[in-house]
């Protein structure tokens, strides 16, 4: 399982003193971009490419408050993903310190050509990073966003 551990920051903190909903979703982002060029693909690689990933939808699940300076880590894991490549799954699990689930994000999407502002397949050595990814209970195939 790909996870990171983080520590909730001051600005990651809401009106009642707890991690605010965007910041679940920030750590979400970076724990992709994070996944991402572990396996050959950072940011300028991206760029290179002239490609990106694209969130259409989250599916935000909270069960539990994430307090001022509490140690947090985020897991990484395919939900779905269409046999080409084009759109994705992925679910991001927010665990305390204290062993207990604070949120689950399912997050589907798929890779934009930053030049035809469309959805493509991705290459294949994306589309190998991507399937090193674990696999949820879950996990679905998905149609392909190629029409």
């Amino acid at each position: 399982m790909f996870e990171r551990t983080f520590i909730a920051g001051w600005a990651d903190m809401d009106f009642n003193s707890h991690m605010r909903n965007t910041a679940f979703l920030d750590r979400c982002s970076d724990i992709r971009m994070m996944y991402f060029t572990e396996y050959g693909f950072p940011v300028e690689e991206f760029a290179r490419r002239s490609m990106g990933p694209v969130v259409m939808t989250d599916d935000v699940r909270y069960h539990r408050e994430v307090h001022l300076l509490q140690e947090f880590r985020v897991t990484l894991a395919a939900a779905g993903f269409a046999e080409d490549g084009s759109r994705f799954l992925l679910r991001d699990e927010i665990w305390r310190s204290d062993g207990k689930l604070a949120a689950s994000i399912t997050s589907a999407g798929g890779w934009l050509d930053l030049g035809t502002r469309k959805l493509v397949a991705p290459p294949a050595d994306l589309l190998a990073a991507i399937n090193e990814l674990q696999k949820t209970d879950d996990f679905e195939v998905l149609p392909s966003s190629i029409r």
